[in-house]
């Protein structure tokens, strides 16, 4: 069931990430920096991915914690990371990403270790960090070291941001709602769900590949993209 709705956030992601591509492509005219309808739909497909990363983390070390495992998946987490970086310097030199999402999930895929053995202090202790990560504000963390952490007056310029300010607070609500899951009747009920709906089949293998689909995408988009952007004036 999980994996239909990263799934799901994957194809949102998507959706979201052609449309900003065909603005870049000048195909398309979207105000992505200030019309809330996009803001909007970026906040949506972050709390969904996040959420769910949350709820992950407490699934995945619910009888077992493999730490080999987690640990290659840091590495590759902090790969791609690397490479988001790398290349949208190249892209937008002037704005590239700095701490993007995949930079934020690799810090809180740590940070959330320290979280595990918690439950009803992940509620709150979420609703404190998202209430202080869109409230508070101070000249500080306007420094370049230290916009990572959120609490900026300004937003940084660059193509992707991803404060721990808010947004850890999203991860320990998923948290909270992985180890709810794990101790409500629903566990027995959807542990084992399937569905033979080719929709859903698409979905869950989406989900289940979510890194991958990340890192290729937007490669596959541009490229696209850039052929055509070469071809239509022509026609």
């Amino acid at each position: 069931m999980f994996d239909v709705l990263r799934g799901v956030a994957i194809g949102l992601m998507i959706s979201y990430h052609l449309c900003f591509d065909l603005n870049y492509y000048r195909f398309t005219h979207f105000n992505f920096n200030a019309d809330p309808f996009w803001l909007d739909f970026r906040a949506l497909i972050l709390s969904l991915f996040l959420g769910l990363a949350g709820i992950s983390l407490v699934l995945a070390t619910a009888h077992h914690f493999n730490s080999r495992r987690y640990f290659q998946r840091l590495a590759w987490l902090a790969l791609c990371a690397a490479l988001a970086s790398l290349s949208s310097s190249l892209l937008f030199p002037q704005s590239w990403i700095f701490f993007g999402v995949l930079h934020f999930i690799f810090v809180a895929s740590i940070l959330g270790l320290a979280f595990l053995g918690l439950y009803w202090t992940n509620l709150f202790a979420g609703f404190l960090l998202i209430l202080a990560g869109l409230t508070l504000q101070h000249p500080l963390f306007d420094h370049p070291w230290l916009q990572w952490i959120g609490l900026v007056t300004q937003k940084p310029i660059t193509e992707d941001y991803v404060p721990l300010l808010p947004w850890f607070g999203v991860v320990l609500l998923g948290m909270f709602a992985g180890k709810r899951f794990l101790r409500s009747r629903w566990n027995q009920h959807l542990s084992n769900w399937h569905s033979d709906h080719a929709t859903a089949r698409l979905l869950a293998t989406a989900g289940r590949h979510s890194l991958l689909i990340y890192v290729v995408h937007q490669p596959v988009i541009l490229g696209f993209l850039w052929v055509a952007s070469a071809v239509i004036p022509l026609v």
